[in-house]
């Protein structure tokens, strides 16, 4: 019975892991003030893992007022944020612990991306 219980406890977890493996994976990497790539293309209306990657010696902050979302990464570190279906259009976002690092867009388009 506890197996069985264990089980539908770590259900919704599990389908959502199941979820993520067939979701495209875009990465970007933060750098001392850098971003690679600046601009970033990925599919409209669907899901997709975005994957921050942290290869300096200073912690970052990934930061996007349009899209909402704000995550601090260490030296080293490297995350994931999975967005669910974006409208087309570019939404900008910045390493707010850098300030004087132009921002990068991740621009959101219909159709096929590579």
């Amino acid at each position: 019975m506890r197996r069985i219980a264990a089980f539908l406890l770590a259900f919704p977890f599990l389908a959502s892991v199941a979820a993520w493996a067939g979701d495209p994976v875009f990465a970007i990497e933060f750098e001392n003030g850098e971003i690679r790539p600046a601009e970033i293309v990925v599919p409209a209306n669907s899901r997709f893992k975005l994957e921050l990657r942290n290869v300096g010696t200073s912690p970052i902050e990934f930061e996007s007022l349009e899209l909402r979302k704000e995550k601090v990464i260490g030296p080293g570190v490297t995350t994931f944020i999975v967005f669910n279906r974006l409208s087309p259009g570019e939404y900008s976002f910045f390493d707010d612990f850098h300030p004087d690092t132009p921002p990068a867009r991740l621009v959101v388009v219909e159709g096929k991306t590579e």
